[in-house]
C-alpha cells in the first residue's frame, strides 16, 4: 500500500523537492544541474520504500500474533494461555524492530536533508564566485 503511494507520488517529490532544496538555498528552480538531485531522490525514496516495507512486514507478523493470542485467549485452554506469555515477548520483539527500522529512517532522511542542504549551498558559492 505504501510502495504504490510511493510510487504514485515519486516523480511529484521528485519535481517538488528540487524546487524547494533550490529556493531554500537561495537559487532559483531550474538552474543548475539536476541529475545528481534526482540521483539523491532516487536514492532516498528507494530508501523509503526499504524501510516502510521492512516495518510493515513486521507490523503484518504482529497483526497474525496478536490474532493467535486472542483465539488463545479466548480458548481459556492453560496450554494456549501458556503460549500466549512467548507470543507476547515475540510481539514486544517486534515492535523493537520497528523502532529500530523507524529510528534508521530518521536519521539517514535527515543525512540526506544535511547532505543536499550542504550541496545546495556550495553550488550557489560556486555561482557568486
Amino acid at each position: 500500500m505504501v510502495e504504490a503511494a510511493m510510487a504514485d507520488t515519486c516523480g511529484n517529490k521528485n519535481k517538488r523537492f528540487n524546487i524547494g532544496a533550490g529556493k531554500a538555498n537561495g537559487a532559483g528552480a531550474g538552474d543548475g544541474d539536476d541529475t545528481e538531485d534526482e540521483e539523491c531522490d532516487v536514492e532516498v525514496w528507494d530508501t523509503l520504500r526499504y524501510s516502510f516495507k521492512k516495518a510493515q512486514a513486521v507490523l503484518d507478523q504482529n497483526r497474525e500474533l496478536i490474532k493467535k493470542v486472542k483465539e488463545n485467549h479466548q480458548s481459556k485452554i492453560p496450554d494456549n494461555l501458556v503460549k500466549n506469555v512467548g507470543l507476547i515477548r515475540e510481539i514486544n520483539g517486534n515492535i523493537s524492530k520497528v523502532v529500530e527500522t523507524y529510528s534508521g529512517l530518521s536519521v539517514n532522511f535527515s543525512d540526506t536533508v544535511r547532505q543536499r542542504k550542504k550541496i545546495g549551498n556550495r553550488k550557489v558559492e560556486n555561482r557568486r564566485s
